[in-house]
């Protein structure tokens, strides 16, 4: 299948029921087949599938499926971390090196063997082609030239790799238990390997298959990609060649659609069996009719707004306080994010090791006017609000322009698209700013280190943390950051996490509004479908239908 699938990347699926249900505009569709589940999904930010390169969230979703990790964290407890291909593991004393024992008998979805010598080529190629996503790796000590040193196979059945420093093991395994660390089947991708003329910028003489996997997958995981058109959909089979349980279904399909209407209708037409894209008042409509049942899931992305220290104004600790008694979370949550987010005002998401159960903040404007006296701002002042076109992100700017001028503060919204906003901020040049933040490894140091470590505020600092973009310099938050990274002490570590919370909570310049909620509609025939705590714990080999 891989094989005809390569020699035509465009290939039409010749299965007319098939093609109906990927046809957009077409007005009604077939009943959805009893093996086949379609999924309504927005999945534009599709770029690649090569989990090397891949840093979207919709692609985490299919590489989750489709590829299998030495390790992966527990969707039912988020602090523990479990094998996936390894049947154990054991660390050196030190604290450097960690050997891998693989589970015998696994093949990938071509039928070729899955070794340790396909894991350590994996790291190799992540690492060599150096994509957005190697970074992960990359910093526990990795790089082009110690790579295959430092991530190598002892034997068919045994993986070593050795990091720079011992690190807590979590923060280990948690990085290894990201779709970036997917392990590829060597033999297949490098009969699409293609010859490159090293350079400069690039000193290896092949793109390790890049190209190739950029459209098709090459994993061990319970589905295999059949197809992937952009801005279209995405089909997968499933890999009756794979190690575990075996997925219920036949075919998944997500089929593109943006809209969150055009997602309602379809479902309640049973055009489609999951809607995953819905707002708050369509998720409304649904819920209302019998044969829809929505399931939800809260993720690992959290709102803020952040205040950018160069401000002169913005820069005074009271104001920093102010701000955070000028938003209506009440309001908000019951409205604006109703359904799709909870109030949450701490940077680590729930069910994260050492999260921080904590909202001392409500609205109160009496508050704030009291602590803008005392910064010697009565009067209040002028400011702009950086905003991305779309809710509820408007909604809350909006929201929080209102109650910020009850105080005395003129907030002037500054709207446009990601780009346009992102750019900004990245470079400094925002008054405000409200962002969301997704950690990259669930890990509590993907949100503490971009939270509360600066580690050089100049304009040529290298680490461009939330920190940094906001001009905040917190050279001991800093120290305790490396510190907790480095704890080896689970309980010990979970409780400087919370305590680095404590701080930017009181004196931070950002206000944390709320934590993402995933919602999905799903028919009534759709059974064992669960959404999990991050953008790739999404799996399907569970699901059924009636």
């Amino acid at each position: 299948m891989m094989e005809k699938i390569a020699s035509r990347p465009r290939h039409w699926l010749t299965s007319t029921a098939l093609s109906v249900l990927l046809i957009s505009a077409a007005p009604a569709f077939a009943v959805t087949p009893a093996d086949t589940l379609v999924e309504g999904f927005a999945i534009d930010d599709i770029i690649t599938m090569d989990p090397a390169e891949a840093f979207e969230l919709s692609t985490g979703e299919v590489s989750a499926n489709t590829y299998d990790l030495l390790v992966r964290f527990d969707p039912d407890d988020t602090s523990k971390v479990k094998g996936d291909l390894a049947a154990s593991w054991g660390i050196s004393q030190d604290g450097l090196t960690y050997t891998f024992k693989l589970r015998p008998g696994l093949k990938f979805a071509s039928g070729h063997t899955l070794t340790a010598h396909d894991v350590a080529w994996s790291f190799e190629r992540l690492i060599k082609l150096d994509k957005s996503p190697a970074f992960i790796i990359g910093q526990l000590g990795l790089s082009g030239d110690n790579v295959t040193e430092k991530a190598k196979a002892l034997d068919d059945t045994t993986f070593q790799f050795t990091v720079d420093k011992a690190y807590a093991p979590s923060f280990v395994l948690n990085c290894l238990s990201t779709t970036e660390a997917a392990v590829v089947d060597r033999e297949l991708v490098l009969e699409h390997a293609k010859t490159v003329t090293p350079s400069d910028e690039y000193k290896y003489d092949n793109d390790f298959g890049n190209d190739w996997l950029k459209m098709h997958t090459a994993g061990s995981g319970p589905f295999k990609l059949r197809e992937w058109r952009a801005n279209e959909a995405v089909v997968l089979d499933r890999n009756d060649n794979y190690d575990g349980e075996k997925g219920k279904l036949a075919r998944v399909i997500y089929r593109h659609m943006r809209e969150s209407s055009a997602q309602r209708l379809a479902l309640e037409a049973g055009d489609i069996d999951v809607a995953r894209n819905l707002e708050p008042n369509d998720l409304q409509a649904v819920e209302k009719n019998p044969a829809i049942k929505v399931t939800s899931a809260g993720k690992n992305t959290i709102y803020y707004i952040s205040l950018n220290q160069r401000n002169g104004n913005l820069a005074k600790p009271e104001v920093r306080q102010a701000f955070k008694y000028l938003i209506d979370y009440d309001a908000i949550g019951a409205t604006l994010i109703k359904g799709i987010g909870q109030i949450h005002q701490t940077f680590l998401p729930k069910r994260m090791l050492g999260e921080l159960d904590e909202s001392p903040f409500k609205l109160d404007v009496a508050k704030a006017k009291e602590l803008l006296d005392r910064a010697g701002l009565k009067d209040g002042f002028s400011v702009t609000m950086d905003v991305r076109n779309s809710q509820p992100v408007t909604g809350i700017a909006e929201s929080i322009q209102q109650t910020a001028a009850e105080a005395g503060i003129k907030i002037e919204i500054i709207p446009g698209d990601d780009k346009q906003t992102v750019t900004k901020y990245r470079a400094r040049n925002h008054d405000i700013y409200i962002g969301e933040w997704g950690g990259d490894y669930f890990d509590p140091n993907s949100n503490a280190q971009t939270f509360a470590s600066n580690t050089d505020n100049s304009d040529q600092g290298k680490n461009k943390t939330l920190a940094w973009r906001n001009a905040w310099a917190v050279p001991e938050l800093s120290k305790e950051t490396e510190a907790a990274l480095l704890e080896k002490d689970t309980a010990r570590r979970a409780q400087m996490y919370r305590h680095l919370q404590q701080e930017v909570l009181d004196a931070g310049p950002f206000a944390i509004i709320y934590q993402k909620t995933e919602v999905a509609g799903l028919r009534d025939s759709v059974k064992g479908f669960e959404l999990g705590p991050s953008f790739d714990t999404n799996f399907l080999s569970t699901i059924t239908k009636e």
